[in-house]
């Protein structure tokens, strides 16, 4: 097995990332998913396995297609290469640390009907929920100095919050925000007028979207002034922004910030819809921001489980060699081990576009979909440090959530500039051993692969860079826990690269996925030219992000079924 070392005296620490969890004597354990694991048959054995449609990968989106294909009573199969489900979502314990690999900010998650996030609907399709705890805040360490921003409507210009909002911004900023937010309403009502789980990718989509949904989406159409406003909504948010006049460089940045983190573009790339959903979210009477117990391994147990109990399988520790293409058609999947998977129906593809490509024979791609892809702009990779802590002498007020921003002047999509540090801990105590803190920090996909390219993992330059590309890291995290941190008491330390998103999570050159501007290019849908060849993920339309590769799964989901099924799976869960 290949490792990953992070040395602290004479202990060694590895991501623990291509062996099943340790059951409590020490055994190989994969008992926390119900597993079925592929044979290793080769192709013409008569233990050859099928499935209606066989999905490659089980991060969000492709969990999320595999549930709902159960819930439409498809036989599904979830071929996964880790030994674990989730993606970039899984985690992995070390020493009784619980560390998230990924995403780890969340809001929705509870709510049911008609709301705008399309993870929740899915939960909901699948009969399954989340238990979260739940906060108003995050602490933001900028050059102007550090505070506590808070969700909610008024939170943003409260003096007792920000303390003076013109002490870090210009005269004009709390006009210009008041401004924003009262424009912001009418568009976020245009902008969840359509429930995510009642798109598809073909023509049906007429029934279960326009029509079914026409009088919603007509009032909202009018409430935006016709085509040009309603077109708003597809263009970038800096477009908004500039329309309102907003100028303060501190509201500016800030919008910028939170546009970034989210989506991986600015607010001149970053389409409208998306920044007006997350500020209608946050800013709204009673919002609250979600964290699950037990971290995201809650939300993907959770489908898991919805997957499992409509027949779905997960097939874990199964590498997809490639995608197995006959007479023009995807009919199914070939495995490192030399076993093939037929799929009756479709293949569905939750690799990112460049994965996707690498898997197909080069014979049968249509060199315009090549091109287009290879040609297509990726975000950068990330840095990663892990943490398992002693609590003594850290600050009693920690909250989960941190961002330390280094120099706004440089852009916060500048490399090494912008750090995310998370304690969930805080919030999911069971996460770290009693008196104990787990902690995730992370440069956000602004860490250049080149930097990397052709370096042996084992190799002292290796070893070398990693120290010097998490120091901004370590810094940011000591700004974060104060004075009684100290690196040396760490118990568990690990240190990741752009190599480790490549290999552990099978990643294109560890990106974070396109760079698609608004207004210059748009995410791709479901459908491939190759027949029977679908796709879902953050390479897909809507994009980035967790609210968007679930909505993608859903949308490929929706696509291979009837519009019959399709609208009665909406009347069931009542939207």
């Amino acid at each position: 097995m290949h490792t990953i070392n992070m040395m602290m005296g004479a202990a060694t620490f590895r991501y623990p990332a291509l062996a099943p969890p340790l059951a409590p004597s020490g055994r190989l354990s994969t008992a926390k998913w119900k597993v079925q694991v592929a044979s290793s048959s080769p192709p013409s054995s008569t233990a050859t396995a099928e499935a209606d449609v066989v999905v490659v990968g089980s991060g969000i989106g492709g969990l999320c297609c595999a549930g709902l294909l159960a819930r439409y009573e498809q036989d599904v199969l979830v071929v996964e290469s880790h030994d674990r489900p989730g993606g970039a979502a899984h985690s992995f314990d070390i020493k009784g640390y619980k560390f998230d690999s990924g995403p780890s900010v969340f809001s929705g998650l509870q709510s049911k009907g008609s709301q705008p996030n399309p993870l929740a609907q899915v939960l909901d399709a699948l009969g399954e929920s989340i238990p979260c705890a739940t906060y108003d805040s995050w602490d933001v360490y900028i050059p102007e100095g550090d505070f506590r921003f808070r969700v909610g409507p008024t939170e943003f210009l409260k003096l007792s919050y920000l303390q003076d909002l013109e002490k870090y911004a210009g005269p004009n900023a709390v006009q210009e925000w008041k401004k924003l937010m009262d424009a912001i309403l009418p568009l976020s009502t245009a902008a969840m007028a359509l429930p995510p789980l009642s798109i598809r990718g073909d023509f049906g989509v007429l029934s279960t979207a326009a029509v079914r949904y026409a009088p919603s989406l007509i009032k909202s159409f009018v409430q935006m002034g016709g085509p040009f406003g309603a077109k708003k909504l597809s263009r970038p948010f800096s477009e908004i922004l500039d329309g309102l006049d907003i100028k303060d460089p501190f509201i500016r940045n800030w919008i910028d910030l939170w546009s970034f983190i989210f989506s991986g573009l600015k607010t001149n790339g970053v389409i409208s819809q998306e920044m007006v959903y997350m500020l209608a979210e946050w800013y709204k009477p009673g919002s609250c921001l979600e964290f699950p117990n037990h971290g995201s391994a809650a939300i993907v147990d959770a489908l898991v489980r919805g997957l499992e109990k409509f027949g779905g399988r997960i097939s874990l520790r199964s590498h997809v060699e490639k995608i197995v293409v006959e007479n023009g058609r995807a009919i199914g999947v070939k495995l490192r081990s030399g076993q093939f998977i037929r799929a009756k129906k479709a293949v569905v593809s939750n690799a990112s576009m460049w994965d996707t490509l690498r898997l197909l024979p080069k014979d049968v791609i249509p060199k315009s979909y090549s091109d287009k892809i290879k040609t297509t702009p990726q975000c950068e990779s990330f840095m990663h440090l892990h943490l398992g802590i002693d609590a003594e002498g850290i600050r009693d007020d920690l909250g989960i959530h941190h961002v330390v921003v280094n120099d706004w002047e440089r852009g916060v999509d500048a490399e090494q500039n912008v750090v995310l540090v998370s304690v969930p801990s805080v919030l999911s105590p069971d996460m770290a051993p009693p008196g104990k803190h787990v902690l995730h920090a992370y440069i956000p996909g602004t860490e250049p692969f080149e930097l990397w390219e052709g370096l042996e993992r084992t190799s002292p330059e290796y070893r070398k860079l990693k120290a010097e590309r998490s120091e901004v890291i370590w810094k940011a995290v000591e700004r974060v826990l104060g004075e009684g941190f100290r690196r040396e008491k760490c118990e568990v330390k690990l240190v990741g690269s752009p190599l480790t998103h490549r290999r552990y999570l099978r990643r294109h050159r560890g990106t974070f996925g396109p760079a698609l501007e608004a207004g210059k290019e748009s995410f791709p849908g479901s459908s491939t030219p190759i027949p029977q060849l679908f796709c879902c993920g953050d390479s897909t339309f809507p994009g980035i992000g967790i609210p968007a590769v679930a909505a993608s799964g859903a949308i490929a989901a929706n696509s291979l079924v009837s519009v019959s099924q399709h609208s009665q799976l909406l009347d069931a869960i009542g939207i």
